[in-house]
């Protein structure tokens, strides 16, 4: 179970260093691209400490 978490947030991370490096165009115009830099920027740090957490949760947790 803890591994499918981690692998869903690792993606959470890749899916936003994917909205942080949206190129612009046509359709994404500079300011709906600074709206995906900053939600992206977010998700980042957010999983980040999510799995920094499970990490240091598991390093202290005692086995049976």
């Amino acid at each position: 179970m803890w591994d499918k978490i981690v692998g869903l947030y690792l993606a959470a991370i890749l899916a936003g260093f994917a909205l942080s490096r949206v190129p612009t165009s046509a359709l994404v115009t500079p300011q709906i691209k600074t709206i995906l830099v900053l939600v992206g920027g977010i998700v980042i740090i957010v999983f980040a400490i999510a799995i920094i957490h499970l990490a240091i949760k598991a390093l202290f947790h005692k086995h049976s």
